[in-house]
């Protein structure tokens, strides 16, 4: 590790000649306002740069601005990102190739060519982010080839070593069959990855540690599949929710414990929250209980069978992250006219950060933004064009299915498929290098026709093997095409905006915003299931119920200057009637974005700083507090308390949200300011329990297993429980309710058995904070510090305020006109 951080070092790379000015852009900035941030900033070497936090820095002294942000705060919490920068000119071995580094180290890269341009973008990622590409690279193909029970990026952050096998190589390589097959753009797409690749190749050579192999291809299709495990993935956890319905069921009775289960599913809740008010079904009516494509599997019968068997285990992916948010105001709710954009993804803190951003301009391309090194030869990943910007959300919608394999021939190894008993094929990746003395662990697992094998379980005491199948395996690189049309300027219209991204294998949704439009479309390889198939449970694996080609791209949600002239998203559901995949239990009543839209709607018309302001006020707000505590108030109402402690803590809950609820340390004293985060931290884990413990009884764990019990501050505020708990109470104390549950939970429907349950949990957390604080529930204090960010895995020492804000890139930006 140290010689790898030693041979980071990018300082002694750079030849720095004289201060001068970045070759002007190659097409006019059409921008009226153009900021940025990217808060692990652009260097990414060690020793640390004396400003290696700088936009850390900045993007902390946003935070306890709270709601309150004004114009001039905009340019002081957030830097440019206009085309051009001036600065020092950097050496490189290729004419025609001009690299000038900014103030922040960002890099505008010009050249006379198009592929001058590319190799520079290679060049700046392999010197700006060596040391992250070297723990990285290998570590991406296990994604690429969905080794079972391993994340790639946990391995990255383990610092773990794989070595793929030529069985891998092979397989990650066909994806060059794949770009040739996909016409003229994925053949040009292939020779810019060899561009590319040739730029990373040049800075290691010139560093005096030539890669070993060179990079190539394979490099880039495994780094967009990682980027595609992180976050453009939804579904492929049918198994886990099938064993808890079977133990609701069998303690329930069938009826009931399904009707429980359809309730806890939220698979189209008319009460959730969306981006795009009109209907997009995605796939016909399903069956709401177990389809004759369906297998039951036997509550507690499955065992995972990983690929390799680590002593600290990479996690497998069952709760994929998901975060990430844009409020785009269109033009007639806009003061001026035009179209605010504020956006970005949020991808969480590290140093070396895995977003970095360039200025790419020459033989067509004219972009800037954020990319990540390996991932996108020469574009952008999320940044903006001469006319327009574009960003993402990860989406998870269901793109990955599990199936129940029939096993036969008295082994494990053979399945029947079609009729016919076939061999499992062993599939022999590679292996994990051992640390600490350990020895070298294998990566070996078995594949079936729709994939990994993951696991072992029982189908009606019978047992089966468990499969996964995803729709964007092998095609992970067709993710490029939407950046490489952006950033080469071949988006210049909502409507080529969304025929670009609709060509995403991966699950994101995709917003878009010009000088008069703005625009967003949710994409993915979306499978078309059979009618006999509840997509919520795990399919037969016979050969009879396999997927029916997938959705056409005109029935993607999309929306072009909805009527009320917004588009928010924070990971909601994207449109109305949209499926929620297996995997997402939260899309119910309450989802998070209406934090954001509720800064939105809240005037008229908006400036960028208004905008923002909506932004940062939902980055601290605890939505515990600001969406379910007048819930629980509404049933109490009428109600004693069982002291006057416990009403004050009621009574304090409800004043935190009517300041805001927020979690802000303002005078950074290490303490939340509002005695209210106290008592909801504390009060909350038993307030859920009290909800739910009638109904789902001694399965509150394995529920809690499936969605957050306690949505908190670190839990990015998401989960269904936050919609179970409110639509119950609701229901319970009288209101109105769209799609009301069929089961009572809180009390069992009972007013007064629920009160005392609820008042107990209240009175619990009193007892709790009391002992620790005192008996003034006014001067208790939640701690600050524990919930301060810190960049993993610690080589940035800076740590900045809890806030819940982009932090790939965010960008403000506004248009004041268009290419003719």
């Amino acid at each position: 590790m140290i010689r790898m951080i030693a041979r980071a070092i990018p300082g002694a790379l750079v030849a720095l000649l004289a201060i001068s000015p970045a070759a002007g852009a190659a097409t006019r900035d059409y921008a009226d306002t153009a900021l940025n941030i990217i808060p692990s900033g652009q260097w990414g070497g060690f020793p640390l740069n004396p400003k290696a936090d700088l936009q850390a820095k900045m993007y902390d002294g946003l935070t306890p601005l709270f709601g309150k942000v004004k114009p001039n705060d905009l340019t002081k919490y957030f830097k440019s990102e206009r085309f051009g920068g001036k600065g020092t000119v950097e050496k490189v071995p290729r004419k025609g190739v001009r690299i000038v580094r900014d103030s922040y180290n960002v890099p505008h890269i010009t050249g006379k060519k198009r592929d001058d341009v590319i190799w520079g973008a290679g060049w700046v990622a392999a010197e700006d982010r060596q040391l992250l590409i070297d723990q990285a690279r290998f570590d991406a193909r296990i994604a690429a080839i969905d080794a079972p029970g391993l994340d790639a990026f946990t391995l990255v952050q383990q610092l773990r070593q794989f070595v793929p096998s030529a069985q891998t190589e092979a397989v990650v390589a066909r994806q060059t069959n794949v770009l040739k097959k996909a016409g003229a753009k994925g053949r040009s797409l292939l020779h810019d990855i060899d561009v590319y690749a040739a730029g990373m190749n040049a800075q290691y050579k010139a560093a005096g540690h030539p890669a070993d192999p060179p990079f190539g291809r394979t490099d880039v299709y495994a780094v967009n599949a990682l980027a595609g495990q992180l976050f453009g993935r939804g579904g492929g956890d049918e198994v886990r929710r099938s064993m808890f319905l079977d133990g609701l069921q069998k303690r329930l009775g069938s009826g009931r414990g399904l009707s429980v289960f359809n309730d806890l599913r939220n698979y189209e809740d008319p009460a959730s929250p969306v981006t795009i008010d009109k209907a997009f079904a995605g796939e016909s009516k399903m069956p709401s209980g177990v389809g004759a494509g369906n297998a039951v599997i036997d509550d507690g019968s499955f065992q995972r069978t990983p690929a390799a068997k680590l002593s600290k285990s990479a996690a497998p992916p069952d709760q994929r992250r998901s975060a990430s948010n844009f409020l785009v105001v269109g033009a007639k709710r806009s003061s001026t006219g035009h179209p605010l954009f504020v956006a970005g993804p949020q991808i969480g803190y590290f140093y070396p950060g895995l977003t970095m951003e360039m200025d790419l301009h020459g033989g067509g391309i004219d972009a800037r933004g954020a990319t990540a090194p390996g991932l996108n030869p020469g574009a952008i990943l999320i940044g903006r064009g001469a006319d327009f910007a574009w960003s993402l959300t990860s989406a998870g919608s269901d793109v990955i299915d599990q199936y129940a394999e029939t096993l036969c021939g008295a082994s494990d190894h053979k399945y029947m498929y079609e009729g016919k008993c076939r061999n499992m094929h062993f599939f022999n990746a590679g292996v994990i290098k051992g640390s600490g003395g350990a020895p070298d662990q294998p990566v070996t697992f078995w594949t079936t026709v729709h994939g990994p094998v993951i696991g072992y379980a029982t189908s009606k005491g019978v047992r089966v093997a468990i499969s996964s199948k995803r729709s964007s395996y092998g095609k992970d690189v067709l993710w490029e095409l939407p950046f490489v049309d952006a950033s080469n300027g071949r988006i210049d219209s909502p409507q080529t905006f969304i025929k670009s991204f609709a060509q995403s294998p991966f699950t994101f949704n995709s917003v878009y915003a010009d000088d008069k439009h703005i625009s967003m479309i949710s994409t993915g390889l979306f499978p078309k299931r059979p009618k006999s198939v509840n997509p919520g449970l795990i399919t037969k694996g016979n050969g009879k119920f396999e997927w029916q080609g997938f959705l056409p791209h005109k029935d993607y949600p999309r929306e072009t200057d909805p009527k009320d002239g917004i588009l928010v998203n924070w990971n909601n559901r994207p449109a109305k009637d949209w499926p929620a995949a297996d995997d997402e239990w939260g899309y119910g009543s309450l989802y998070r974005m209406q934090m954001l839209r509720n800064g939105l709607v809240s005037r008229r018309k908006h400036t960028l700083a208004t905008v923002v302001s909506a932004m940062n006020r939902a980055a601290t707000q605890d939505f515990r507090d600001l969406a379910v505590v007048p819930d629980i108030a509404a049933v109490l109402k009428g109600s004693t308390a069982p002291s006057p402690r416990d009403q004050k803590m009621l009574d304090l809950m409800l004043a935190w949200r009517r300041a805001g609820s927020s979690r802000l340390d303002r005078n950074n004293d290490g303490k939340v300011d509002d005695p209210g985060a106290a008592i909801v931290d504390a009060a909350w884990p038993g307030l859920a329990d009290a909800v739910m413990q009638p109904v789902i009884g001694p399965q509150l764990d394995a529920l809690a297993s499936l969605s957050p019990r306690n949505p908190a501050a670190r839990g990015d505020f998401q989960g269904g429980w936050l919609s179970y708990m409110d639509k119950d109470l609701r229901t319970l104390a009288g209101q109105k309710v769209a799609g009301t549950y069929r089961n009572r939970f809180c009390g069992g429907g009972n007013k007064a058995a629920c009160q005392q349950a609820l008042w107990g949990a209240i009175h619990a957390a009193g007892d709790t904070l009391q002992a620790a604080q005192g008996p003034d529930p006014s001067a208790w204090r939640a701690d600050a510090n524990a919930e301060k960010i810190s960049f993993a895995p610690g080589l940035l020492p800076f740590k900045m305020r809890y806030t819940n804000r982009p932090t790939g890139i965010q960008q403000v930006i506004s248009f004041g006109g268009h290419r003719p």
